[in-house]
């Protein structure tokens, strides 16, 4: 059987979840924002636990807003952010990004966040997307690109962290630098009419760069991602154990800095 989707390399551990529930239509999609209006119908592709799709469910109410993701466990989640904020408006179903479960010409919008950097075949999951969307609508993708994030100070463990999990993500069947591919993927999956855009993430201030290496000390030693590393061959234990220091290390020195570079893309159905 063809393989559609690739290992998620992050899976679901508490310290992933925590910076997921973080992200807002703010600080995650303010490039899709300005093109959101009442009563539109919008699709979130690989929803995570929600907070993103609540907040662009408050922009297209009374529209219809559907989530999926392939985990029924953070759909769960989602489900309850949705219900403390009241909306009541979202449905949740699994998919696989590769063969929606929808009719042609669905929906008004069509949304992934950090999720095509982790699919198997990107240019065949626009391709989906934009089947699903109306023609006249929009597909909009945001992925970061981690041979483009940098810090300060230089940690050589970081450096070790960034090397690792390329290799990592990519044994996996992902892309982890995709932020600077979307526009071309667009482009092969017969997108003409394209808004490339790009923005970031910054944690330097003293709580937001503890929240961040704080994060990732702990996946580096405890999620799905260091398990594939370990079973992969990619790493042992010490090695982990180790970029986790470097993350403690980093995360304490006053003038800690650290870029997340995403690539964005609006594409006209």
């Amino acid at each position: 059987m063809e393989k559609r989707s690739a290992v998620y390399t992050h899976g679901h551990h508490e310290s992933v979840l925590r910076s997921h529930r973080w992200r807002t239509a703010a600080n995650s999609a303010a490039y899709l924002v300005g093109e959101l209006r009442p009563g539109m119908t919008l699709l979130d592709v690989g929803c995570g636990p929600g907070t993103i799709t609540a907040d662009l469910a408050a922009l297209v109410t009374p529209g219809r807003v559907t989530a999926v993701d392939t985990s029924r466990e953070v759909l769960d989640r989602a489900a309850e952010v949705a219900a403390e904020r009241g909306l009541n408006g979202i449905e949740f179903a699994t998919a696989d990004v590769h063969a929606l479960d929808f009719p042609d010409d669905s929906f008004d919008i069509v949304h992934a966040h950090q999720v095509l950097q982790h699919v198997t075949d990107p240019v065949r999951a626009l391709r989906e997307m934009r089947r699903v969307c109306r023609p006249g609508g929009i597909v909009a993708a945001r992925d970061s690109d981690y041979a483009a994030m940098s810090w300060y100070p230089e940690v050589p463990g970081l450096d070790a962290w960034q090397e690792l999990y390329g290799r990592v993500a990519r044994a996996n069947g992902g892309e982890p630098d995709a932020g600077r591919r979307l526009l071309s993927w667009a482009r092969k999956a017969g997108f003409t009419d394209i808004v490339p855009t790009a923005a970031a993430w910054c944690f330097a201030t003293p709580e937001s760069r503890a929240w961040w290496s704080g994060l990732w000390a702990e996946r580096t030693v405890g999620s799905a991602y260091a398990e594939s590393a370990v079973a992969g061959g990619h790493a042992d234990a010490g090695e982990l154990t180790a970029i986790a220091s470097a993350w403690r290390t980093w995360g304490e020195r006053d003038d800690a800095w650290f870029m997340v570079p995403h690539g964005e893309i609006l594409c006209r159905a």
